[in-house]
């Protein structure tokens, strides 16, 4: 198979062992990846309605040539698909076109559809194999990584999933250089935080825009932490940095405000709350919103009530006997977890969200 000779491939060795491979014009040679993989087989292609027209005719058409048959599924574009009436549609399309066990789905997208598609995955007939090409920056180096996929209830986000890693993942920067500059935020938005939590010297080439070396790295880290802890019970809630606040702050906004930006705002509540609170002595909070600032994130917070945002958090998956594992920053390029009480989370967010 004749991939790009500067191709890269990082293998995840969790509960499964599945390669990452990063390489331009990938997208086109899908089938050849594909039958490393997978025997021929059925297909299931699921996108969204956007993506749909970008780019699943090269994935399908490299499908049939690679032997493959492929079918697809197409869902409105956006956060409000991904919930429980958007799930059951794609599991009734899969039962009617009988998908079994032995054929695959094939994730073609952002977060969203990665997330769904996973969902779908781990719980069709119990259990069927996927694969994921991811279309966005926030895709490639966080959503696409380490088997986590969710859909979000009315009460909070992402609180119906499951942990079901992928057979596979294909990253071809050529899908990214021309992302609207919306969409890259969010994808910035976590690599800004795979920098806070671990590595400080991400920070001037994030800043400087360099896409292969951030997401290379970021896929580094993610990895490590999964392989540490696959199903987030200790380390790799690390990665959920700025997300407790973050969340609540999406949902606050029926969504309006995007992932990466609610992540970006939760960064900086959380940190400067933990040192208000003398959870920790230094306050990263100020570096992170000039940064963020600069890159053309939205920072302000002021228009967020901390008692609505609070309540929401009470939903947070890290609660567990009334305490919450918490991300705390010691200083930028390291953070670790502390459980706090629910009284201590509330204190944490009002003074993070206070000017």
């Amino acid at each position: 198979m004749c991939y790009d000779c500067n191709m890269k491939r990082y293998t995840v060795t969790t509960t499964s062992k599945y390669d990452i491979l990063i390489a331009s014009g990938l997208l086109r040679q899908t089938g050849s990846a594909l039958r490393e993989v997978f025997a021929p087989c059925r297909v299931c292609l699921i996108t969204d309605s956007k993506v749909n027209g970008l780019y699943s005719q090269v994935v399908m058409s490299s499908l049939i040539e690679s032997g493959f048959q492929p079918s697809k599924i197409v869902f409105p574009a956006g956060e409000h698909s991904k919930n429980l009436t958007t799930y059951a549609n794609i599991l009734e399309a899969l039962a009617e076109e009988c998908l079994t066990r032995s054929d695959v789905i094939l994730a073609l997208g952002g977060g969203v559809t990665i997330d769904l598609a996973g969902f779908v995955a781990g719980t069709y007939m119990r259990g069927i194999r996927y694969a994921v090409i991811p279309t966005s920056l926030q895709a490639a180096l966080d959503t696409s990584i380490g088997g986590k996929a969710a859909v979000n209830l009315r009460s909070g986000k992402n609180l119906a999933g499951v942990f079901w890693q992928p057979s596979l993942v294909l990253c071809d920067p050529d899908l990214l250089s021309t992302l609207p500059a919306a969409n890259r935020l969010d994808g910035i938005a976590e690599a800004v935080k795979c920098a806070a939590i671990s590595d400080a010297g991400l920070l001037p080439r994030i800043a400087r825009g360099d896409l292969e070396y951030m997401i290379e790295r970021c896929i580094s880290i993610k990895k490590s932490l999964v392989e540490a802890d696959e199903r987030a019970n200790n380390l790799r809630q690390l990665l959920n940095f700025g997300h407790t606040v973050g969340h609540s702050i999406e949902k606050l906004s029926s969504y309006s405000v995007t992932h990466g930006q609610a992540v970006a705002k939760g960064m900086i509540a959380e940190s400067r709350g933990a040192y208000r609170t003398g959870l920790t002595n230094t306050d990263i909070s100020g570096e992170l919103a000039d940064l963020l600032e600069s890159l053309g994130f939205d920072t302000r917070l002021s228009s967020f009530d901390a008692e609505e945002v609070y309540h929401l958090a009470l939903m947070d998956k890290k609660i567990a006997g009334g305490k919450i594992n918490m991300i705390i920053p010691e200083f930028l390029g390291k953070c670790t977890l502390h459980k706090l009480s629910l009284s201590e989370l509330e204190s944490l967010i009002t003074a993070g969200l206070r000017d």
